[in-house]
């Protein structure tokens, strides 16, 4: 099928083809690496902002129009707005509000901090109190895209600098992803549709313990759905102005997470079939200076070449790739044991691993006869289709990803995308069984009942939660800072970027060490009203002995006093401590205690905790 020739001849076309082969240039090869992330480091709030209003400028031209049919549809009454309010507070009102994963939620409050106190797109390292006026000393440039910490940081601008502006973002986040899964899955099957899609979301305490913290999961699955939704309405449409809001919306959620990339291949595709069936190329600025919006990813992209610990492959030791399709073997079990765990350890949802597992064989059989038939698809469906097979994509990813075990505390959150797939697997799959309204019925009785027997129990008990201890010493953190609100104190840390995102002058142990003269300096002349340190012990399981962990140790010149202390694992002490003196002269560095678990494997490991964990219960008094 041929375009018309003034399709072909349209200057914009060649616009557009210079603009992708310069942004190219620009983003892989004109700069150096260090150029790159100056580049980012300075300009990423700037391209943010330029990239956010112009997806304002284009969702309100949308909204202009007459057959707009983007937003909600019209409600025959108020309960599925009841409903999207029922299931949001439900998923938030049984987790608490707080910074779940170290580093990478306080990584993101810390360049957020950075954009709104200096418009620079850095992670604060050091921060000072100087006379009551807090002050950034030194920062890097993170690893992460910025969309997430740039909305944070205008929160920030409007209502003033408090860490809990991502508690709120998250908040409202909570609600939009409720009410857009609604929406699409009304709109692929009918209402009894967007019922089971949201009482399965309600039941999945994994995005209850997102919705609750501090990351970018939920703007990535806001962004997901969001884009998804834009493509139902440019392939129904096939106007400019709903290319716009599309190609837009897609370059957002590339910037949202890493991996989120993959979605800008449908979105292609979904542009370029439409283009085919309509015979002409629908063409829109937006649409033709978009490879410049994808330049900052470009650049940022380059820490992973600049920084190869930026992978984490040391995290997972035996790693040597990041990518293999030697991970499968590996990971896949570790997926089964999360999505289908009965003991409420992991925090999946039983009923919808079940239903939406049973459904994914029927989805591709229906993919694979649908692909081929495209043109005879609503809308919807067609979109849908052809946006599955991104979020596969996505999942083939990090099923062949060093660090893709579901069942890892940290991990679990990289889930979500797939339970979203696993949702609209169970809508697209009861809708080819062309299920009446009783059907749809049964369906959310058990997506209910999954609620009422697993999931609200599973929430209750918090077993996911208690066992990623690194969490809760986060919160603990915060618990010390509400015990000493005067904040004028120092704190060395080793994450010390949790202290200074809270507006309290903090430094890591090194810095401790290495310039063990200033702090000589400023604990002389009372710089601060205190000087803490917050230290990891490791309990010896044989005679119970606590010895710092070498990474927290602060050798003999500093002597301590213990302040706080909590035990958040068997054999593991968290302290916190007053910082009482320092030994002038030449620094005596640490000596490394011999290591007891250390040197183990960690199957040995494992063993010793558990067998000290089952004697520590028999023996509670």
């Amino acid at each position: 099928m041929r375009f018309a020739k003034s399709s072909l001849s349209d200057r914009r076309v060649l616009l557009f083809a210079l603009n992708s082969a310069l942004a190219v240039v620009i983003g892989f090869f004109s700069f150096s690496s260090d150029a790159s992330l100056n580049a980012v480091t300075y300009g990423g709030y700037w391209a943010m902002l330029a990239i956010s209003l112009c997806f304002g400028w284009v969702l309100a031209q949308n909204l202009r129009q007459s057959d707009f049919r983007l937003a909600i549809p019209s409600w025959s009454s108020a309960w599925p707005v009841l409903l999207i309010v029922g299931c949001g507070f439900l998923l938030l009102v049984h987790e608490g509000y707080g910074f779940k994963i170290l580093m990478d939620e306080i990584m993101l409050l810390g360049t957020s901090m950075s954009m709104h106190f200096d418009r620079a797109a850095l992670v604060p390292m050091r921060g000072n109190d100087l006379q009551g006026a807090f002050q950034l000393m030194s920062g890097q440039l993170d690893k992460r895209p910025l969309f997430h910490p740039f909305l944070v940081s205008t929160l920030h601008d409007l209502t003033g600098y408090r860490p809990e502006n991502v508690f709120v973002l998250n908040t409202v986040l909570t609600f939009v992803l409720l009410g857009l899964t609604y929406v699409i899955a009304r709109r692929l099957a009918g209402r009894g549709a967007g019922v089971v899609a949201l009482l399965f979301l309600a039941g999945l305490p994994l995005l209850a313990q997102n919705a609750t913290g501090g990351g970018f999961e939920l703007l990535n699955l806001v962004m997901m759905l969001g884009t998804l939704l834009l493509a139902m309405n440019f392939v129904e449409r096939r106007t400019p102005e709903a290319l716009s809001g599309l190609v837009v919306g897609a370059v957002l959620l590339a910037n949202t997470r890493y991996e989120s990339v993959i979605f800008l291949a449908p979105v292609a595709g979904l542009i370029l079939w439409v283009w085919y069936e309509e015979k002409r190329l629908i063409l829109s600025w937006p649409l033709i200076f978009s490879p410049f919006m994808m330049v900052p990813y470009a650049l940022h992209h380059r820490i992973f070449s600049v920084r190869e610990a930026s992978w984490e492959l040391a995290s997972q030791p035996g790693s040597t790739k990041v990518f293999s399709i030697d991970y499968i073997g590996e990971n896949f079990p570790h997926w089964l044991n999360f999505f289908f765990n009965t003991d409420g350890e992991h925090s999946n949802s039983l009923a919808l691993s079940i239903l939406g597992f049973l459904s994914v064989p029927f989805f591709l059989l229906w993919l694979i006869k649908a692909l081929p038939r495209l043109r005879t698809l609503p809308p919807a469906r067609l979109t849908w289709a052809v946006f599955s097979l991104g979020l596969l994509a996505h999942t083939a990813l990090y099923l062949c990803y060093f660090w893709g075990k579901f069942d890892d505390p940290v991990i679990r959150r990289l889930s979500l995308p797939l339970h979203l797939f696993l949702v609209f697997s169970v809508v697209i799959v009861a809708t080819e069984f062309k299920l009446e309204r009783r059907g749809w019925q049964v369906i959310g009785l058990l997506a209910g009942a999954g609620i009422f027997g697993y999931s609200l129990p599973v929430m209750a008990r918090h077993s996911y939660s208690f066992e990623y201890y690194v969490g809760r010493e986060m919160e603990w953190r915060r618990e010390f800072m509400a015990a000493h609100p005067e904040r004028d104190y120092l704190v060395i840390d080793n994450s010390s970027i949790i202290w200074i995102t809270h507006l309290v002058s903090s430094t890591p142990m090194l810095q401790a060490l290495n310039r063990k003269e200033n702090v000589v300096f400023n604990l002389r002349n009372h710089s601060f009203s205190a000087f803490y340190a917050f230290q990891r012990y490791t309990i010896d399981s044989d005679n119970g002995r606590a010895t710092v962990q070498p990474e927290d140790d602060l050798g003999p010149d500093y002597q301590l006093e213990t302040v706080w202390e909590r035990r958040f694992t068997p054999l593991t002490l968290t302290r916190i401590s007053r910082v009482v003196s320092v030994r002038e002269g030449p620094t005596a560095m640490p000596v490394a205690p011999p290591a007891s678990l250390e040197k183990r494997s960690d199957k040995e490991r494992d063993k010793i905790f558990q067998e000290y964990f089952e004697q520590f219960v028999k023996r509670l008094p």
